[in-house]
């Protein structure tokens, strides 16, 4: 970088940084592993409506990311499939009341 200008320098060092982030597969690393979580604990229904929910959230931000957009996509499809579990749980739940 030169000292001739400072301005660039800082703007060039900004771009840089963001685009580092966004190239970053760590949140639709974290969304899939919140999904798979999700899917699991989804038979505790309320459990599984919070985790599902936090797993649709994040995978709707790791969306936005060309670098996962394929694992955000599973966690979405993971976080719903345990909201959907859960439901039938608590359903089933007070069906046999």
């Amino acid at each position: 970088m030169s000292t001739k200008n400072p301005v660039a320098d800082r703007l060039l060092d900004d771009a840089r940084r963001r685009t580092a982030k966004s190239e970053s597969p760590k949140l639709g690393k974290a969304a899939l592993i919140v999904g798979i979580i999700a899917l699991i604990v989804s038979p505790v229904s309320i459990l599984g409506w919070i985790v599902g929910i936090t797993a649709l959230g994040l995978g709707a931000a790791a969306v936005r990311r060309p670098v996962c957009v394929k694992q955000a996509k599973i966690a979405m499809t993971l976080g719903a499939a345990a909201i959907l579990v859960g439901v039938f749980f608590f359903t089933l739940a007070i069906a046999m009341r």
